[in-house]
């Protein structure tokens, strides 16, 4: 049998990893056209005929005729066989472009008083803790004065109780494992699988601590060891040079996004102390003690009153027919959320 001769630009030792984010066609099989800044095609000459065709966006190609070319791209890129394991064979994993605007982003005037720590670190130093979520319990058991809080329930920097989704406080405290949920106002969450906002932080408002978490939900706050608290953790979170980290961690799994433990690799800059990491997050402390604030003062109004149907902490416990036509509505679903049907053997929980 002949021998296959090996391309010029082969080496063992190395394995070309292409991040390009587009292979010339649509998820319907059409070709993708290359769009301008103005939302308009981009046209350029056929070669053969000369006449002007769509120019096609398939930046994958033009990696490869860059390996081809042994060229370089944004998007290609030579990694040593030996760091590449099977379970993290992903292109995008090593995708080191968010992680290097990152370490230049720190050598920075504007970071000069900040060291990068990773978030494993911070837990190993005890600066950080990290819970995870209590559960998911049945459809069944969706009846109940303890507000059921799923990833969708995470969104604009708080998280939103859906005064009809509750649980009963037997079930909350199966969940909990006690009787309490263990959880803190200001504590930060984020979803950790099947959710498109993995890596965008919310924080649990005081009065909103008696509630039961889906299991895919991650929580942090500070640890014993810190010199910052959860308003400084969620100013460094939100960092795009922090936020766009997550891009590199984040796989599906199926048709289900997951980030296992590789969020843990994430970078932050931590402060030096604890007087600059209190005026570099006073707006948002700022801004979340108001909103805590309002939400107490026009919690208690609520309560006195007694003549509104609207819900502001999650704690007040709607009428009963309410929750009998949001579960009666859900069970005429053909298409349900995995959390929605899913006890807790029913979803694999992301090994962290």
């Amino acid at each position: 049998m002949a021998a296959i001769n090996a391309p010029s630009w082969f080496d063992e030792d190395m394995i070309a990893v292409s991040t390009a984010p587009t292979c010339g066609l649509t998820k319907g099989g059409r070709l993708l056209p290359q769009i301008d800044e103005h939302g308009q095609r981009i046209y350029v000459q056929d070669a053969e005929t000369g006449e002007d065709v769509v120019d096609i966006d398939d930046v994958y190609l033009a990696d490869a005729e860059a390996l081809i070319a042994g060229e370089c791209t944004a998007t290609l890129r030579d990694v040593p066989a030996n760091e590449v394991s099977m379970r993290t064979a992903v292109p995008v994993y090593y995708d080191r472009r968010f992680h290097e605007r990152f370490v230049e982003a720190m050598k920075s005037k504007q970071f000069a008083n900040f060291e990068a720590k990773t978030i494993r670190q911070l837990l190993e130093e005890d600066a950080l803790v990290l819970l995870h979520g209590h559960g998911s319990p049945g459809r069944e058991e969706r009846v109940g004065d303890v507000p059921y809080i799923k990833v969708s329930d995470l969104r604009a920097g708080l998280v939103n109780i859906n005064p009809t989704n509750r649980v009963p406080q037997r079930v909350a405290e199966e969940k909990w494992r006690g009787k309490t949920s263990g959880l803190e106002a200001f504590d930060i969450l984020s979803p950790a699988r099947t959710s498109k906002n993995i890596g965008d932080f919310c924080v649990l408002m005081p009065g909103q601590e008696r509630v039961v978490l889906t299991k895919e939900i991650i929580i942090l706050r500070p640890g014993p060891a810190a010199h910052f608290d959860s308003f400084y953790m969620l100013w460094a979170l939100t960092l795009s040079i922090v936020r766009e980290q997550w891009q590199r961690v984040v796989f599906m799994q199926t048709n289900r996004e997951d980030v296992g433990a590789r969020w843990l690799e994430i970078e932050v800059p931590v402060a030096k102390s604890r007087e600059i990491a209190d005026t570099t997050s006073k707006p948002f402390r700022t801004y979340y003690n108001a909103i805590a604030a309002a939400r107490t003062a026009l919690g208690d109004y609520l309560r006195e009153n007694g003549e509104h149907h609207f819900f502001i902490s999650g704690a007040e416990t709607p009428e009963p027919e309410a929750i009998a036509a949001v579960v009666a509505e859900e069970a005429e679903e053909d298409m349900l959320d995995p959390e929605d049907y899913a006890g807790d053997d029913a979803i694999e929980s992301a090994s962290i």
